[in-house]
């Protein structure tokens, strides 16, 4: 979709090239920049996505107090108190 947006970008700055009427020139410049702009917004849109963490992989807080709870019990059942880190 986005290399739409660049395409459509030079046809219109070709045709601001062969234009003879001023008003038309204007137009197809303003529409040129407009398409350039939204297709680099685009681009860097996806890189940004991209980028970022897949949101179904963060733990709700349910999930979170349970593996709490779950390590708490394992450091109980092998003799560690909760502030003390693990013995390796």
């Amino acid at each position: 979709m986005h290399w739409l947006l660049l395409l459509l970008a030079l046809v219109a700055l070709a045709v601001a090239f062969k234009t003879t009427s001023l008003a038309m020139l204007v137009i197809c410049l303003l529409v040129a920049l407009g398409l350039s702009l939204a297709w680099v917004m685009k681009l860097l849109a996806l890189r940004v996505d991209s980028q970022s963490r897949d949101t179904s992989m963060i733990l709700d807080p349910m999930e979170l107090r349970r593996l709490r709870e779950q390590a708490e019990a394992r450091r109980a059942a092998t003799g560690n108190p909760p502030g003390t880190p693990p013995a390796t």
